[in-house]
């Protein structure tokens, strides 16, 4: 049953996968005849009016956003300034809108921000719950009105399954919204699945049910205000669409739900438009909703963290000023996301390169030069893009080869771009992705398996599967240069390419992207049984060793070290790591992925609050513990400040860890 578990939490992984393989199927099988020409004329169709009421709402959802967190606030107990939760607000979702995994990611920047106007960790867990939990309110009351009043909008399940089942699904939403306006008007706290959760009052849960409801609203418009008019398409119908295809992508797991919402959209208007049309009203909201957004608030982001460290330099003095050595790897969470969707983006414009591209004429040069020049293509670009994906992966995981890899990859595509005559935005965007990446590096400190240890099968068989594929490839290119589009992928789906080499080059394209993963992946961690040695050893490093534990995972330099526990579900650190400054952090990243790799969730039992932003980037709310180890009373944090925390996944394992803390405590296992 525990092994089930295991492979049971890579589910939602899994069903990204699915439906983006899905997704990818449905727009070769029904709009393999779209053309770039026909989606360049539909873009310019659209009238300035247009854009400018897009933009308009769009400046209206974001603003409604900022409502979620005030709510939250005055929910959590501590009430903030509109203008600071209109900042942590735009910041958290222009993130999470673009990363997926809103609870995660979006909690990063809201612990951040709210942590410095004196928010407590429990505090700031609630503000993120509440806002999680209003944009789901939203999305089941429109659900419900759709499905009585236009059930057929809703993309295909809306024609294959009978009214009565869909009256019944809406019914269901609805009651699931006024089941929690009840609940919140009769009780203060319900029991969940042995979670104790806390409502909002009754007012506030019908202010929250009704701000939901219109966001989601507005959303819509800002795609909706970009169609043509076209015959029986009701702002109704075209919500339904919206709803069903917004909420597929959030199923996917993906960021920003890239593939699955913008192959839901093209199915559920194919009977009102042109597939063009709507690809042409799905970049501009892309662009609107996603891009501008995270560039401005990676700005704004930045901004006040340097305002941040300008003001502690001077309260602090120079003495404080140093920062220790392992600080370097508390980047902001957002600048790091920032940079790695930045290389997502460098990596998809490649991979289309071709497609939005027209190939330089090099005629007046030379018929030779253009010859030789157009030859190339975009095989390499294509290549390079796919790989540039791969890198984005292991660099969100903070891995050095990943990084300095990625800026190789990129000069090189802005060299190649540049040799091969595009225009000059192509090569300036590589360019300015390359300067925004680099002064990074100190985040990225973990280290790649090709890079950890004795060169074993596990990285001697990818590094040889690479070579061999690169060797293949470059086989293949002067097979394809024929092409018109020669990019990799437009090679395996021709029917003009003989399907030995298209099945060819997609095996050996994968195996190519399977193997670079396979190397610059995180390294396995590995962790020390707690015998006498273990216990020597960390008490060498300045750790007063538990009583009993199950091992202890080392940093990456293996000059700090954390003991653990498991505990059902959980792997429990047993206080903060100790040893070199340098290396506690890292510590922290290799007791969360000791706990992936074994199906647990990672959990620390008496942190203090110097890793605190650390477990909150891992997406761990932090409970004030008093001095014996145990839970404190939220009222008394104010008059005597918390000095240690349970940092945890408190909404699936605090109802594990709390009973188990009187043992702790007693045991006196710190």
């Amino acid at each position: 049953m525990g092994g089930f578990k295991k492979y049971l939490r890579h589910l939602p992984a899994l069903l990204g996968v699915a439906l983006l393989v899905g997704a990818i199927y449905v727009v070769q099988k029904e709009f393999r005849s779209l053309k770039i020409a026909d989606i360049k004329l539909a873009l310019s169709a659209i009238p300035p009016r247009a854009l400018v009421i897009a933009f308009g709402w769009t400046i209206l959802s974001y603003g409604i956003l900022t409502f979620y967190d005030r709510l939250g606030t005055y929910y959590a107990g501590k009430p903030v300034s509109y203008r600071r939760v209109a900042f942590a607000s735009f910041c958290a979702y222009a993130l999470s809108h673009n990363l997926g995994f809103a609870a995660v990611s979006g909690a990063a920047v809201r612990y951040r921000l709210y942590a410095h106007w004196g928010l407590t960790p429990l505090q700031i867990g609630k503000v993120v719950a509440f806002c999680s939990l209003t944009f789901g309110l939203g999305g089941m009351v429109l659900g419900g009105i759709i499905l009585f009043l236009e059930p057929t909008a809703i993309p295909f399940f809306g024609t294959k399954l009978p009214l009565g089942a869909l009256y019944g699904i809406g019914a269901l939403l609805w009651a699931i919204v006024l089941a929690y306006v009840v609940l919140s008007r009769i009780f203060g706290v319900v029991t969940i699945r042995g979670h104790l959760i806390e409502l909002p009052g009754w007012r506030m849960a019908i202010v929250q049910v009704c701000l939901a409801t219109l966001d989601v609203a507005v959303t819509a418009a800002i795609f909706h205000s970009l169609l043509p008019p076209a015959p029986g398409l009701t702002y109704l119908r075209f919500l339904g669409v919206y709803v069903a295809s917004y909420s597929a992508g959030l199923a996917a797991n993906l960021p920003g739900g890239i593939g699955v919402f913008d192959t839901a959209m093209l199915l559920g208007m194919e009977p009102y438009l042109a597939p063009p049309q709507t690809i042409g009203a799905i970049l501009i909201f892309r662009l609107y909703y996603y891009i501008i957004p995270l560039f401005i608030a990676g700005g704004l982001f930045a901004g006040n963290e340097i305002l941040l460290r300008g003001r502690s330099l001077v309260k602090r003095g120079e003495k404080q000023a140093a920062r220790p050595a392992g600080s370097r790897w508390s980047e902001p969470d957002f600048a790091i996301a920032a940079a790695t969707g930045a290389v997502a983006i460098c990596g998809a414009l490649l991979l289309i390169l071709g497609a939005i591209e027209a190939r330089p004429d090099f005629s007046w040069i030379d018929p030779d030069f253009a010859e030789v020049a157009n030859s190339a293509g975009e095989f390499i670009p294509s290549l390079i893009g796919a790989a540039l994906i791969v890198l984005a992966v292991a660099m969100s995981r903070r891995v050095t080869l990943a990084w300095g890899t990625t800026i190789v990859l990129l000069l090189l595509g802005a060299v190649y771009t540049v040799a091969q005559g595009e225009s000059l935005w192509v090569p300036a965007t590589l360019v300015i992705a390359t300067v925004l990446i680099a002064p990074f590096r100190t985040a990225f400190y973990r280290h790649a398996t090709l890079l950890t240890g004795k060169l074993d099968r596990t990285t001697a068989m990818p590094l040889f599967a690479l070579v061999c594929c690169i060797l293949a490839l470059a086989a293949f290119e002067p097979h394809v240069r024929w092409l018109s589009n020669n990019s990799f992928w437009e090679v395996i789906l021709s029917p003009d390419v003989p399907n030995s080499l298209r099945f060819t080059v997609a095996i050996t394209v994968v195996l190519a992207l399977v193997a670079i993963w396979g190397l610059v992946r995180p390294s396995r961690v590995r962790f020390l049984p707690w015998d006498a040695e273990a216990r020597l050893r960390y008490a060498s490093l300045g750790g007063n060793p538990p009583a009993s534990a199950d091992g202890v995972v080392w940093g990456e330099a293996e000059r700090a070290g954390i003991p653990f526990r498991r505990v059902g579900r959980v792997l429990l650190g047993l206080g903060d790591p100790a040893g070199m400054e340098a290396d506690r952090i890292s510590a922290v990243w290799r007791l969360r992925d000791l706990a992936q790799q074994e199906g647990l969730d990672p959990a620390v039992w008496r942190a203090e609050r110097g890793l605190l932003k650390v477990y909150g980037d891992l997406g761990l709310a932090a409970l004030p513990l008093d001095e014996a180890g145990l839970p404190r009373a939220e009222d008394n944090t104010s008059d005597f400040p918390a000095r240690h925390f349970l940092v945890c996944v408190a909404e699936r394992d605090l109802s594990v860890l709390l009973p188990l803390l009187p043992e702790l405590a007693g045991g006196k296992e710190m």
